[in-house]
Order: structure tokens, then C-alpha cells, then sequence
């Protein structure tokens, strides 16, 4: 053998070994990505329904929303319609019911300052001109 042959062997072993490399790796990235391409499947099966049924609770979710924004317009209009109804009634009644209690409490106050015979409750102070001034002393003015 000589030596061109030598190394037309070795060139050839070296491509061998070098093409035996690549059939390896490329087997292992067949396999890779068929083991990718499975799993993007059940992540795709799996997926869908779920997104089928956020799509369901969104349009649930949206409904009530519609439902409650319609109870709190009603209520805004009940309590606008109490306001009012509250101050037809003040102003209506509110008048006549304060002149009747005022004429209720004088009443009260005349008929209690007739009786005489009715014992003081307590003894009253009097105010003068900014300073009180003790009972025993405005009882000594009444009987003078």
C-alpha cells in the first residue's frame, strides 16, 4: 500500500465515523421533535376546553354585571323618588307639626305655672347679668 492510499483509507474512516455522528444526532433530534410535536398536541387538546369554558364564565360574568347595573339604576331611581317623597312630606307636614308641638309646650308651660299647690322640684337658679345668683337669696326676694 502506499502512502496516497493511506490516506485515502483514513480520509475515509474519519467520514465514516463523521457521517455515523450525524445519523446519531440527527435521530435524536427526530425523536425530539416528535416528542415535541406530541406534546404541543395534548397541551392543544387540552387547551381548548379549557378556553371553551373561560369563554363560557366571561359571558356568565358579563351577564350579571348587566344584571346588577340594572338593579343599582333601580335603586338610584327608588332613592330619588324617597328623596322627593321626603321632602314633599317635610315640607307639607312640617310646618303645622312644629307650630302644634310649640303650641303643645306652651300649653304644658302655662298650666304648670298656675298650679301653686305643686312642691318645687328642685331649687332654680337665677342668671344675672352673666353670674348666678343663689336660691336662698331669690326665695328672700319673693316673699319681700
Amino acid at each position: 500500500m502506499s502512502g496516497g492510499e493511506v490516506a485515502g483509507i483514513l480520509v475515509a474512516v474519519f467520514w465514516a465515523i463523521l457521517v455515523s455522528f450525524l445519523a446519531v444526532a440527527l435521530v435524536r433530534l427526530a425523536q425530539t421533535l416528535k416528542a415535541t410535536t406530541k406534546l404541543v398536541a395534548d397541551v392543544t387538546d387540552q387547551a381548548v376546553p379549557l378556553l371553551a369554558d373561560a369563554s363560557a364564565a366571561v359571558r356568565s360574568a358579563q351577564t350579571q354585571i348587566e344584571r346588577v347595573d340594572a338593579i343599582a339604576s333601580d335603586v338610584q331611581e327608588v332613592t330619588s323618588n324617597a328623596s322627593a317623597l321626603s321632602t314633599t312630606v317635610a315640607s307639607t307636614f312640617g310646618g303645622p307639626l312644629v307650630k302644634v308641638a310649640a303650641f303643645g309646650y306652651g300649653v304644658r308651660r302655662a298650666m304648670s305655672g298656675r298650679r301653686d299647690d305643686a312642691p318645687d322640684k328642685a331649687p332654680r337658679r337665677t342668671v344675672v347679668v352673666g353670674r348666678t345668683v343663689p336660691a336662698t337669696r331669690r326665695a328672700k326676694r319673693k316673699k319681700d
